[in-house]
């Protein structure tokens, strides 16, 4: 089993210590969960393109890419496709082109299928059940099946990933952005139903093209996961001055469920989105910006839907945890330092009292804009901050819930966003304070 490289060396040396993760649950009593013999980290990406659909590379170039990065699984999640049919492409024609068909012939020699048609060289795609065959390899590196379901909403951009999916799913539209996530979410719930299939669906890179508003997710049901961090360059995860960050998406969200609608957390997810993999790094969407960091106890599509589910996970854009663990009375954070590195962890929530009240955003002709509202500062505050590699925040007993964000000192080494720190968001934890 491949781990991080820090990580690696981190597991290596802490065989008799405990390393804890806080399961987020509906009350601030999560049971610590330890790595150890029966349980490990996985780190993953979960958005991935490639010629199947928009990105510029073959899927077994991708995952070789991946598990030489020391990744143990990664989901390919193509638009409106699964990998799983006879499919030739003119190699002139593809996003990748012929340096790309290049890379792949001298790479995998004995395993291109080619053919001529008409004097175009034109190559099969394998599919995905061939290149997983051929490339993972048990309780090291995992690959799964996904697919972006693309859908939207007059000119708003909708798009969702399902994890682990048996069979195509196509976009299901409706008469709002509301409508459509909700009748996407309840097409994977009724797949999963159906086959028995352990699947999830999460949301999208809901600031791509401002499509997703907070108040268009937060009445979502059967959703609970979208992304948090998403490292194509043109999500806008950091928002505009008319645009909350998907930061301030995700404590409305969390507000707005456990406080007033009595529906259950939503988790944050950091992920890549990656489309190009010829010129790393530069400034195109590129693999290795953000990845989830799963607890699980073996390698396997079932046993990461499962915790994740459970929220036995963080997600990472570069910084690694030791240890994280909740109780009724506090939540503590501990990271893995690295070097000369330093650390500033927030506490981050919203308590009893806050203001619900939301108002619009206005644009300069005075008409409202399809914008998250803006609440005031009661709604994800900052509760407490803390310099350095631990911390602990103990409940007041007014807390709706408190999730961790863990900023380091070193900069992204590739960045979604130019100037973005390498950070790690903790899943939120319910507290003392939400109405029973």
């Amino acid at each position: 089993m491949k781990h991080l490289p820090i990580l690696g060396v981190v597991m290596a040396s802490l065989l008799g210590v405990a390393i804890v993760l806080s399961s987020a649950v509906d009350s601030a009593e999560g049971k610590p969960l330890e790595a150890g013999p029966s349980l490990h980290w996985y780190k993953g990406n979960m958005h991935t393109h490639s010629h199947w659909s928009d990105g510029d590379d073959y899927l077994e170039m991708i995952a070789t890419w991946y598990d030489d990065h020391d990744y143990d699984f990664l989901v390919f999640t193509d638009h409106n496709v699964l990998a799983n049919k006879e499919r030739w492409v003119d190699v002139d024609k593809t996003k990748g082109g012929k340096p790309a068909y290049e890379k792949l012939k001298a790479k995998f020699p004995d395993w291109i299928e080619e053919r001529t048609q008409e004097e175009v060289l034109q190559v099969r795609l394998r599919t995905f059940a061939e290149v997983s065959e051929k490339l993972a390899r048990a309780d090291e590196f995992l690959l799964i099946q996904g697919e972006e379901i693309s859908d939207q909403f007059h000119r708003h951009p909708i798009h969702m990933n399902v994890h682990n999916v048996p069979e195509l799913l196509t976009p299901r539209g409706g008469e709002s952005v509301r409508e459509v996530i909700q009748n996407n979410v309840d097409a994977v719930r009724a797949l999963r139903e159906r086959t028995g299939e352990p699947m999830f669906v999460h949301l999208n890179h809901p600031n791509f093209g401002y499509a997703v508003t907070a108040e268009d997710l937060f009445p979502i049901v059967g959703e609970k996961f979208f992304e948090v961090y998403n490292g194509h360059p043109g999500v806008h995860n950091s928002g505009d001055g008319q645009h909350a960050s998907t930061e301030r998406i995700w404590d409305i969200v969390l507000t707005k469920r456990l406080a007033e609608l009595d529906l259950p957390v939503m988790y944050g997810l950091a992920v890549d989105d990656g489309h190009n993999y010829h010129k790393i790094p530069s400034r195109a969407s590129e693999p290795g910006r953000g990845w989830v960091m799963v607890l699980a106890n073996e390698l396997t599509p079932a046993t990461l839907v499962e915790a994740m589910e459970d929220g036995k996970f963080y997600s990472s854009s570069g910084v690694t945890l030791k240890r994280v663990e909740s109780s009724s009375r506090e939540l503590s954070v501990d990271v893995d330092v690295v070097g000369d590195e330093t650390y500033t962890i927030e506490f981050i929530g919203t308590r009893k009292g806050y203001n619900p009240e939301g108002k619009p955003v206005v644009g300069k002709d005075g008409d409202e804009l399809p914008a998250t509202l803006v609440y005031d500062g009661t709604i994800g505050e900052v509760l407490e901050t803390v310099e350095g590699p631990k911390a602990t925040y103990t409940f007041h007993g007014n807390e709706i819930y408190v999730r961790a964000r863990i900023t380091s000192s070193l900069a992204h080494p590739n960045p979604s966003e130019l100037g973005d720190p390498q950070r790690a968001w903790i899943q939120p934890v319910v507290g003392p304070g939400k109405p029973q």
